[in-house]
């Protein structure tokens, strides 16, 4: 028989109910995937490694003391619902909003949030629109340039927050890009899941003056 100690994600070791959830929402994601295009065909073949366990990565990066979580462009889940699985069990204080204005995609979300018996916020609205979410932490995967990223990151992080963007093997042109407009604090961690890649964790982000 199989030890909770002996489950695993990302390098997290869980309970088997926090497992067993992840895998029933890695089959949520095939059964939906053929409707709304969640993720690409290539991606779904490889879904626990490019997009569970890469979003478990990005939950490891979260401070001890945060309780409110934002994830922008939340498409199919991806760190969100993943952040939200792994915060029930490890982190239970954490409420997670998940931001999509793709009604889909939305819906998918919310019913998939349901499946799953989580406590989560899904927000149908575009990001430009909405009031200051305030939150502790800010993810956003696959979704803007960083420029871009650090403005919603402006608008919505609590001055004493963090934003963690996973971002492709390019990431230091768009540090350096975003550089000539924002003043900011990094750490770059590299991704367990794509050589090249990394996850910005960034803080004290301001405009230059």
């Amino acid at each position: 028989m199989t030890t909770a100690y002996e489950l695993s994600v990302g390098g997290i070791d869980v309970s088997r109910e926090t497992f067993e959830a992840l895998k029933s929402y890695e089959a949520l994601v095939h059964r939906w995937n053929g409707a709304i295009n969640l993720v690409s065909k290539n991606a779904l073949k490889d879904l626990w490694t490019r997009h569970i366990a890469d979003s478990a990565q990005v939950f490891t990066l979260c401070p001890a003391t945060a309780k409110t979580w934002a994830d922008l462009g939340a498409g199919g889940g991806f760190p969100g619902l993943v952040v939200a699985v792994l915060a029930r069990e490890l982190m239970p204080q954490l409420h997670v909003t998940l931001v999509e204005a793709d009604l889909r995609k939305a819906t998918f979300l919310r019913q998939a949030a349901q499946a799953l018996s989580l406590q989560v916020t899904v927000v149908s609205e575009r990001i430009e629109s909405l009031s200051s979410l305030n939150v502790d932490v800010l993810s956003a995967r696959a979704l803007a340039a960083l420029p871009e990223l650090l403005g919603f990151a402006e608008k919505h992080l609590h001055p004493n927050g963090v934003a963690i963007f996973p971002k492709g093997a390019r990431y230091q042109e768009d540090l350096a890009s975003a550089r000539t407009s924002w003043e900011f604090d990094v750490d770059t961690r590299p991704s367990l899941s794509e050589g090249e890649a990394a996850i910005l964790v960034i803080r004290n982000i301001h405009r230059h003056v």
